[in-house]
């Protein structure tokens, strides 16, 4: 039973490409709202009309025409307009925003394989950004299954998921260590059948929007 007056809630699943994480968040959306919950499913990079214009540019195209730098600057002005338009809003209207990708997969991706730049991303987020999750799950994965996954989908794009195995496995180890230091990290088996893990997200989900804040 959905509480009275229920609260926002900032729900993020976090992965390597090719964890099935987006599924997972489809699917969570999906029976959040067959339970009476307003739910807002939204993506990084993207989410609003300004990022979803910088997701393109980040995402297609030659990946070495823009310094470390730069990037990092670009995903934190998609993430800004994002949280503006977006997810504060939704927050403030007491639904539940359930995003593909936050500023975690900025802190691994950005942090550690673009530079040693975890120190920016995190001082840039509380600077620029300044929200984190309620409550994230990490759908880990081998990172060899989770690359022939990635590689052979229809919608794969040109910018991650054309990294080598060596690579995808410094990412998982970056999720994981994320998900060691921070508390609001449910890590969830990804090697098994959908169902399964949709099961667990949902499981866990209901449970604590239905705690008391």
């Amino acid at each position: 039973m959905v509480p009275t007056g229920p609260r926002g809630a900032f729900l993020t699943f976090e992965g390597i490409d090719g964890s099935g994480k987006s599924t997972q968040a489809r699917r969570l959306a999906e029976e959040l709202r067959a339970a009476g919950r307003d739910v807002v499913l939204t993506r990084e990079p993207g989410g609003s009309p300004g990022a979803e214009e910088i997701r393109n540019l980040l995402l297609n195209g030659d990946p070495d025409r823009w310094s470390a730098e730069t990037e990092l600057l670009m995903f934190t002005a998609a993430r800004r307009d994002h949280v503006e338009r977006t997810i504060q809003p939704a927050l403030e209207a007491g639904k539940v925003v359930i995003c593909d990708r936050f500023v975690d997969s900025t802190r691994v991706y950005q942090g550690i394989t673009r530079g040693a730049l975890r120190g920016t991303v995190d001082a840039l987020h509380a600077m620029m950004i300044g929200i984190e999750a309620d409550l994230t799950f990490l759908i880990d994965m081998d990172p060899e299954a989770a690359l022939a996954r990635a590689t052979t989908r229809p919608d794969a794009e040109e910018r991650f998921e054309s990294f080598g195995l060596e690579l995808q496995a410094t990412l998982r180890e970056g999720f994981l260590d994320l998900a060691r230091r921070a508390r609001r990290f449910r890590v969830i088996d990804g090697a098994r059948p959908a169902e399964e893990i949709g099961a667990d997200v949902t499981r866990i989900a209901h449970s604590f929007l239905e705690t008391p804040a």
